[in-house]
């Protein structure tokens, strides 16, 4: 791979200003490919039950969403922190109930503003999970073969196919409405040139996972009682249920397979390998074009790497242009990112230096320049191409609410109950955002929206950061109410179409230019006392470079010692620069060629 290496740059020039080079690192993995496809790619995270109700048919009712008397599906436009009657009338806790709300958001949904994501500039959609569920996260899978219930058409012929199937025997398998509906959203998406990835959570199930139910209700008797980690069977000549299990990190609801031999054990590994075959080829015919083109990995490092080795081979022989996306949040991704396992990583090491530079200005540029160093330099050759560089995600409070709670760590006190403001971000919060975003879609490596992002969207950690999407078809409530009835400004809602055409001129900038998508980086200079950056991307005969500042001057600089170049084009205005004397806005970037 390509590695930095910091050095002097010109004793005469003034200030704190450093170099570093690309070279080839001594950390190579042979064999290791990376999808030519997903080189530089635009991600878009989807989390389907809140990004868009084209269904209205198809809601889920009280007993699936597990409500309180007078539950109902909430309204999309409302006040997310107002509270129907059902919830006030069940606590006076806010937190206590939010999450059994549903907005309806389903596949049709999703079909339908496909061409929203390509106009945008996305090339590839990540799916929260799309298995059939309780919950409104769907992380509690009941079926990994079927999809939702309530994300197709016809949810209750959809259950009653469910009860008619040997669901330990994969030839009984049938298609869903659900599922034939997914199977139209990647034959649709695929015609738009869009990838589909979704997310596989081989960890554990919920409660109401078929296998599961089986071990409750049969115990010691049940042909599933090696599937999970029970600690205790029930004794039925007791009236107390003693049955007991583990659950993930202690929870319950989330029963965890078992393993052996760093590996699932045999009958949950053929399950899992069944259900793969049927969403990577869904008609078996050996061509992998009607399914998903890869797969995000929950918790992937609290699963045996014996177990990924032989699910990768499945992977890689069904698709070897397939992509995988383990979820790890630490350096700990370098055990897992080889030519055995996983092609990528949500690379959350890259929005931790990123918001410590850009948004918290509590870090120098050499500190900054370090990280995305090390990142770099963890991974084989031609993996920093694919490592998803998002800012947020279903898991963490989003980018425009770290603008506003700047100093706050990334995994640290991000509720309102922690004193996180959940107000919107005001314009100079906005620019931060927008620092950050010229940043993520300059970099190398494949940047990845959260649903939202570039509508305006804002809010603290989960689950303030699954409100429904904002739309610019939709007329908002303004947020107006705090979930624990303190002072809070009048917030407009309503779908930012300024922010909306930043963030498309940044894809069509990084769609364009393939030095972009496809460039080594160099970071050619960095001057801490300025808070300045500079790097340029460089495929074939293409330079493109880019200058982040983040002080809050105006600075000059002269590129021409880079460039060679005494007039140079800014890529995002179209004007042409003196190179001498470039001015880079406060709390701005230029890209620049």
């Amino acid at each position: 791979m390509k590695r930095f290496l910091i050095h002097s740059l010109l004793l005469l020039i003034v200030g704190s200003m450093f170099s570093c080079t690309t070279q080839e690192s001594q950390k190579t993995e042979e064999g290791y490919h990376a999808p030519e496809w997903a080189k530089g790619i635009v991600w878009y995270q989807i989390f389907p039950e809140r990004f868009r109700d084209g269904d209205p048919t198809n809601q889920p009712d009280r007993e699936r969403a597990r409500g309180p008397e007078g539950w109902h599906p909430t309204e999309w436009t409302q006040d997310w922190y107002k509270r129907d009657a059902w919830e006030t009338d069940h606590t006076d806790d806010f937190y206590a109930i939010v999450r059994e709300r549903r907005y309806g958001g389903d596949l049709q949904g999703v079909i339908d503003k496909l061409d929203y994501l390509a106009d945008l500039g996305v090339g590839a959609i990540y799916f929260n999970p799309v298995f059939d569920a309780q919950s409104m996260h769907k992380y509690d899978a009941s079926y990994y073969h079927h999809i939702d219930r309530n994300f197709g058409p016809d949810p209750q012929g959809d259950v009653i196919q469910f009860e008619a199937e040997d669901l330990g025997n994969p030839e009984s398998w049938e298609w869903t409405s659900a599922d034939s509906l997914f199977l139209e959203l990647i034959e649709e998406a695929h015609a738009r040139n869009l990838k589909v990835i979704i997310d596989g959570v081989w960890n554990h199930t919920g409660t109401e996972f078929w296998a599961f139910q089986g071990l409750m209700e049969n115990q010691q008797e049940s042909p599933y009682k090696d599937w999970y980690i029970v600690t205790e069977f029930d004794d039925p000549d007791t009236p107390e249920n003693e049955f007991d299990y583990e659950g993930w990190w202690g929870f319950k609801g989330l029963p965890v397979f078992r393993e052996k031999d760093s590996t699932l054990v045999q009958p949950i590994r053929e399950h899992i390998f069944a259900v793969t075959r049927r969403w990577m080829d869904p008609n078996g015919d050996g061509d992998p074009s009607d399914g998903v083109d890869g797969w995000r990995l929950d918790v992937a490092e609290e699963v045996g790497k014996g177990f990924w080795k032989e699910w990768h081979g499945l992977v890689r022989e069904l698709n070897p242009e397939a992509i995988t996306v383990a979820e790890i949040w630490t350096d700990k991704a370098k055990e897992f990112i080889n030519e055995e396992m996983f092609t990528s990583v949500m690379n959350y090491r890259f929005a931790y230096a990123a918001k410590d530079f850009l948004i918290d200005d509590k870090i120098d540029t050499e500190e900054f320049v370090r990280r995305l160093e090390q990142v770099q330099e963890d991974y084989p050759e031609g993996a920093g191409h694919v490592l998803q560089n998002l800012m947020d995600s279903h898991d963490t409070a989003r980018l425009a609410s770290f603008t506003v709670n700047q100093g706050v760590e990334y995994e640290g006190e991000s509720h309102p109950r922690d004193g996180f403001l959940i107000r919107k971000p005001n314009e100079e919060e906005r620019q931060l955002q927008k620092l950050v975003a010229l940043f993520q879609f300059s970099w190398q490596g494949a940047p990845m929206l959260y649903y939202g992002t570039e509508a305006g969207m804002w809010g603290p950690d989960d689950p303030d950061d699954r409100k429904p999407m904002v739309w610019e078809d939709m007329n908002y409530e303004p947020e107006t109410h705090h979930p624990f009835g303190e002072e809070r400004p009048v917030d407009d809602n309503n779908f930012d179409s300024e922010l909306y055409s930043y963030y498309q001129k940044l894809a069509q900038i990084r769609n364009t230019q393939p030095a972009l998508q496809k460039g080594e980086t160099d970071i050619v200079f960095h001057d801490p006392e300025r808070k300045m950056v500079m790097f340029s991307r460089q495929y074939k005969e293409q330079t493109v470079w880019v200058i982040l500042n983040r002080s809050e001057q105006v600075q000059e600089l002269d590129v021409t010692q880079w460039t060679n170049q005494q007039e140079i084009k800014d890529v995002f205005s179209g004007a042409t620069l003196v190179a001498s004397q470039v001015q880079v806005p406060a709390i701005n970037g230029l890209i620049l060629k």
